[in-house]
C-alpha cells in the first residue's frame, strides 16, 4: 500500500517540471490524480507517463482565472468526493529580459507573475480548503523558492510573488489548522524544468555548465524529482504535525551568506 492509497490529489503545474515529477511520483504512491497546467500538450505527456491503472482528471487551466479553479475543483468532487492533497506548483518567472532593478520595472510584468504565482495559489487554496474543512483533514503544499527568501536567486516581481507564498502558506495555515488542515510550502533552490531552461541553456552554450549550482553547498544544482520528494512528504501523514511551514530544498544554498565570489 502506497502512502496515498485512496487518495485524492490536485497538483497544478503538472504539465512539466515539478509539477510534473510531482503528479507522477503521488499517483504511483497510489494516489488519484488531478492534473492542471496551461499547456495540454504537457499534460499528455504527463498523463502518458502515469503508472498503468492510475485513476487521472486531465484540465488545461489558467490558475488566475477564479472561474476556471471553481470549476476544476467542482469536478473534482463531482468525480472523485473529496480532495485529500492539493499540491500548488504552478508558477511562472520574471517575463522581461534578465532582472532589471527596481527602478526599471514594468507593471504589467509585476501583475502577471503576481496573480500565477501569489493569487493563483491564494484561490487554489481558497476553494479546495472548505471541502478538506468539512471532513477536518487535508494537506496543501504551496511552491514557492529561495528567491522568496533572499535575494540573487530571481528578479523583483518574482522573489516577491514567492515571498508572499511563504507568507500566505503561514497565515492559511493559522487559519485552517483548527480543522485539521496543514499547510506547507517548500522552496526549491536552482533546478533544471521548462522555467529555468534558459538559465541552463545559457550557461551550456557559453560553457559555463560546470558552475550551475557551484554556490550550493552540495556544489549541484537539484532535480525535479528531489523537489516533488519533499512536497510528498508535507503531504504525508509522516508530516501529520507540522503545518505553516517553508522548507528550502536547495542543496544548503540559503544555509551560508553565499555572497558573490565567496564560493568557488
Amino acid at each position: 500500500m502506497g502512502r496515498f492509497e485512496h487518495r485524492v490529489a490536485i497538483v497544478t503545474g503538472a504539465g512539466s517540471g515539478i509539477g510534473r515529477a510531482t503528479a507522477l511520483r503521488l499517483a504511483r504512491e497510489g494516489a488519484r490524480v488531478v492534473i492542471a497546467d496551461t499547456s495540454e500538450a504537457g499534460l499528455i505527456e504527463t498523463e502518458n507517463r502515469l503508472p498503468e491503472g492510475a485513476e487521472c482528471l486531465r484540465r488545461v487551466i489558467d490558475v488566475a482565472d477564479e472561474d476556471l479553479v471553481r470549476e476544476l475543483v467542482d469536478e473534482t468532487m463531482a468525480g472523485f468526493g473529496k480532495i485529500d492533497v492539493l499540491c500548488n506548483v504552478a508558477g511562472i518567472a520574471s517575463t522581461g529580459n534578465g532582472h532589471p532593478p527596481v527602478t526599471a520595472n514594468d507593471r504589467n510584468e509585476w501583475d502577471k507573475v503576481l496573480s500565477v504565482n501569489l493569487i493563483g495559489t491564494m484561490l487554489f487554496i481558497k476553494h479546495v480548503a472548505p471541502h478538506m474543512q468539512a471532513r477536518k483533514l487535508g494537506a496543501i503544499v504551496n511552491t514557492a523558492s529561495v528567491a522568496g527568501i533572499r535575494s540573487g536567486a530571481g528578479g523583483n516581481a518574482y522573489s516577491a510573488s514567492k515571498a508572499g507564498v511563504i507568507n500566505l502558506t503561514m497565515t492559511a495555515a493559522c487559519d485552517l489548522g483548527n480543522d485539521n488542515v496543514r499547510v506547507n510550502a517548500v522552496c526549491p533552490g536552482l533546478v533544471e524544468t521548462g522555467m529555468t531552461r534558459a538559465v541552463f541553456d545559457y550557461a551550456r552554450t557559453h560553457e559555463k555548465a560546470h558552475k550551475l549550482g557551484s554556490r550550493c553547498e552540495l556544489r549541484r544544482y537539484g532535480d525535479a524529482e528531489e523537489i516533488a520528494a519533499a512536497i510528498l512528504f508535507f503531504a504525508s501523514d509522516d508530516a501529520s504535525y507540522i503545518t505553516g511551514q517553508a522548507l528550502p530544498v536547495d542543496g544548503g544554498n540559503t544555509a551560508s551568506l553565499n555572497l558573490p565570489g565567496m564560493k568557488v
